[in-house]
């Protein structure tokens, strides 16, 4: 048996047929993947809230009137009280899940402080919530084809609007989303 393929640093994007309601025409930046099971963050469901909503709730002051107009996003149905700074470069924060030389999660307040003060990451995405999946249940659900993978692309990530990130990530693969049916069988 050879050893099972993970996804760190990967996008999950769903296969058009995928109605569940939480990952429905989603991508999902996948952080961490092993034999414990996955941890990703939804990237293109944008609540109606703010990050400068998000940091007055928290009674943390900005004057960055352009990060404070960034969204925050849903990033999956687990913990969804719960923020996650998906974030480039990785810095030095408190509580931080290093995925690459370049990308990082945080889930510390620290990170809110620097940029609502303009000293945090250039690049950031911020979700509350995320997806998880336990042990062997990705692999199964890949298996089934509901989910195409493709590696993670910064330009998507941080640059490409929210509405775009589903097709823009398949796109990466050479793949229409909008050429598949939702009715796909299995041969």
């Amino acid at each position: 048996m050879t050893d099972p393929t993970y996804l760190n640093n990967q996008f999950l994007i769903a296969m058009p047929m995928l109605a569940d309601p939480n990952f429905f025409q989603t991508v999902t930046y996948i952080s961490e993947h092993n034999a414990s099971g996955a941890l990703g963050l939804v990237i293109n469901r944008p609540l109606s809230l703010t990050l400068g909503q998000l940091l007055d709730h928290l009674q943390i002051t900005t004057d960055q009137s352009e990060l404070a107009a960034l969204p925050i996003y849903h990033g999956g149905p687990v913990q969804p009280e719960q923020g996650f700074v998906l974030h480039s470069p990785v810095g030095h924060w408190e509580a931080t899940l290093r995925i690459t030389d370049h990308l990082g999660i945080t889930t510390s307040r620290d990170i809110l402080h620097a940029v609502a003060h303009g000293k945090g990451p250039q690049q950031l995405l911020v979700t509350l919530g995320y997806a998880g999946w336990g042990p062997g249940q990705l692999e199964r659900e890949l298996a089934e084809n509901t989910w195409l993978s493709s590696p993670a692309d910064p330009t998507i990530l941080f640059h490409t609007r929210s509405d775009r990130r589903w097709l823009a990530a398949a796109a990466l693969l050479g793949i229409d989303l909008n050429l598949l049916s939702a009715d796909a069988g299995h041969a």
